[in-house]
């Protein structure tokens, strides 16, 4: 572990992204995209503020302040699972409206407070059928805040709060926002190229966005881990792929490199918030056309 330049007794896994010298939690001072050493922060170091931020990032503590939209983005997620269970469904999230109408299917019926994925070929006279081949693009998204379950939500949630803690301290509220969505969407379309014929849930998409994201910074230098982000990314595609038939191959796929490169973008982009905007859009957009033109065998 490196030592900070200006604190040789200090280890620490952080960097200046402009000078690529390691700095403690003493010195640092959080930018735009990254974080600044004090010869090129440009701002007075007060050692409560960047105390308390790095306390964020690792504890939560001071969380509505600097881990705002994680915080919001996991209420939001749980409260959608309780307002499931108050609406009949059962324990595992589904038998009810707002996973009927919300999970990802690409080509589906409604029945019961359920939705099924059924084969393209297939007709049902007098049946519904729903799904992103049928107009509902908006499943590329609210799947991202459905689950299968406590165990299911918990497991998303715990990652969300310490990679979501970390990024949005790093990138700030809005590009995280931004990020975490476009991410969802990402791993939405990459669940309708995998698994066509499956019902998909899950914010695990939108997580490996931000697992994606964090790696870039990695190997910018603007963070350093070691490698530990490259390698939790390796642990987790290994396990994506030998649970194959009970996880989003393509889900974590695609938002893993819909992170990726919205991070790419947001890098080039830091000097421009309409082009970092217009960037993010971009990569939504591409990942919902990607998902129609896959479905459009199925409708």
């Amino acid at each position: 572990m490196p030592t900070c330049y200006r604190h040789p007794d200090r280890p620490t896994g952080l960097s200046c992204s402009e000078c690529g010298r390691p700095i403690c939690t003493d010195c640092m001072t959080p930018a735009p995209v990254g974080l600044r050493c004090p010869e090129h922060s440009g701002q007075p170091q007060g050692i409560q503020r960047v105390t308390a931020g790095a306390g964020r990032a690792v504890t939560g503590v001071g969380s509505r302040r600097m881990n705002l939209v994680t915080s919001l983005l996991i209420a939001i997620n749980v409260g959608v699972y309780v307002f499931e269970l108050l609406a009949g469904g059962t324990v595992q999230g589904v038998g009810n409206w707002l996973f009927a109408h919300g999970a990802l299917v690409v080509n589906g019926v409604y029945q019961a407070g359920n939705v099924y994925a059924v084969p393209a070929h297939l007709t049902a006279p007098g049946v519904t059928l729903v799904g992103v081949a049928h107009g509902e693009w908006w499943r590329l998204i609210t799947s991202a805040f459905l689950h299968y379950g406590p165990f299911h939500l918990a497991i998303n949630m715990y990652s969300l709060f310490f990679a979501g803690s970390l990024l949005e301290q790093l990138i700030g509220r809005w590009r995280f926002a931004l990020l975490y969505l476009a991410s969802g969407v990402a791993g939405g379309a990459g669940a309708v190229l995998w698994s066509p014929n499956a019902v998909t849930v899950g914010a695990s998409g939108a997580i490996f966005g931000i697992l994606g994201a964090l790696f870039v910074l990695e190997r910018r230098g603007n963070i350093a881990t070691g490698g530990q982000i490259a390698g939790l990314i390796v642990i987790n595609l290994i396990f994506t792929f030998a649970l194959a038939s009970h996880i989003s191959v393509g889900g974590h796929v695609g938002g893993l490199i819909g992170g990726v490169i919205l991070m790419v973008l947001m890098v080039q982009f830091r000097r421009s918030v309409a082009l970092a905007v217009a960037g993010t859009v971009a990569v939504a957009v591409a990942a919902v056309a990607i998902a129609y033109a896959k479905a459009r065998g199925y409708s």
